[in-house]
């Protein structure tokens, strides 16, 4: 049950960590190098890919419950703690009754799996 509820709130926490993460990720205050982690960290939180599919009994769930949460850790070591503290209340105000309010800035993610589908159709097909 302990570990249950550890994991739940593992979960909430990652539920702002990303958002904030996100918006570190567009800080001129953040280093070059947190900013690659956290594009890296953003992407795999946004992608439908995973290193292992989700269909895998318990190794499915297993990447999402390490890889996710090691990326927003590193990331978030190497982001200043005055920077993610500001984004990390930012963060907070982006959910509003369990729903982002806003939707759009997945748009660039959305995009570029659009584009890499089309690019990948183009290519078999033509």
């Amino acid at each position: 049950m302990k570990i249950q509820n550890n994991l739940k709130d593992r979960a909430k926490q990652l539920k702002t960590d990303v958002p904030a993460v996100f918006l570190a990720l567009g800080d001129k205050k953040t280093p070059w190098y947190a900013k690659v982690f956290a594009l890296l960290t953003v992407a795999y939180a946004l992608s439908p890919l995973d290193l292992i599919p989700d269909f895998i009994p318990v190794l499915g769930y297993l990447d999402d419950l390490i890889i996710l949460p090691l990326l927003v850790a590193l990331t978030v070591k190497c982001i200043p703690r005055d920077v993610y503290a500001q984004h990390r209340e930012q963060a907070k105000d982006l959910w509003a009754d369990g729903k982002p309010k806003k939707w759009y800035y997945a748009l660039p993610i959305v995009l570029i799996w659009v584009l890499l589908i089309c690019l990948i159709v183009f290519v078999i097909f033509f």
